[in-house]
């Protein structure tokens, strides 16, 4: 029996965004009048599988990419240096803003945990709202500063070795309200999917939510997670 045959890249399916995924996209509510016509133009959104990778280390960065629908991580599972997961990316999620700016190739790969609807604007149109829309340039720069803060956390947790806390903090994280407004107070989310962010098994990864559930910080539901206080989750141990 022949081999199935491989989809075509995530690039050659891009198709244009439905209404309701351009409702779903943070910054395009900025925009009025011709600069936000040319960024509907320019946007597309593909259908990535389980697995597949939007950015790879090494490679020129050509979009502004942007979670619809789904879950991603960040890593760098194929650099010289120790693997590391820098975050992962729920629906609201715009990323690699830093790299377009200065026109650089990827230090990072991004790929999908499950099947994500994902947005991208080409680097042109990006540059081309950057020179003019200040309320753009607002939203980059809060991008920026927030990732800043972002990552500087994650460098933090990365050295705690209590597995709650390190749940915890990667929780709280993923529930950014600026960073990440699609999410809400709730995210559908796997403990596998959970596991693969925090580098932590699925049984461990169930014995910290239980626990982050039972000192009234989230609430385990059907399909996903639930935070009831968001700052705990942050500050946890402690309340």
């Amino acid at each position: 029996m022949a081999a199935p045959l491989a989809a075509p890249p995530l690039r050659q399916r891009a198709r244009k965004p439905s209404p309701a995924e351009l409702d779903a996209i943070p910054w395009l509510r900025l925009l009025d009048g011709p600069l936000r016509a040319q960024a509907v133009a320019a946007l597309e959104v593909g259908d990535a599988e389980p697995g597949e990778r939007l950015c790879r280390i090494g490679r020129p960065a050509t979009f502004w990419f942007g979670v619809v629908d789904g879950l991603l991580k960040m890593n760098n599972d194929d650099s010289l240096g120790q693997a590391v997961t820098f975050t992962g990316i729920p629906p609201g999620g715009w990323f690699g803003e830093g790299t377009l700016i200065k026109r650089e190739s990827y230090r990072y790969n991004v790929q999908a945990l499950r099947p994500s609807v994902v947005a991208g604007l080409p680097i042109d149109s990006f540059h081309a709202l950057l020179d003019g829309s200040i309320a753009f340039n607002r939203f980059v720069l809060n991008q920026l500063n927030e990732r800043l803060g972002q990552f500087i956390a994650a460098r933090e947790t990365d050295r705690i070795q209590d597995p709650d806390v390190r749940v915890a903090r990667n929780l709280a994280a993923l529930f950014h309200p600026q960073l990440y407004p699609g999410v809400g107070s709730w995210l559908r989310i796997t403990q596998q999917e959970l596991g693969y962010l925090v580098g932590l098994s699925r049984q461990r990864v169930n014995q910290a939510l239980h626990r982050l559930s039972t000192a009234g910080l989230i609430r385990i539901e059907y399909g996903g997670l639930r935070v009831l206080e968001l700052a705990g989750l942050r500050r946890f141990p402690s309340r």
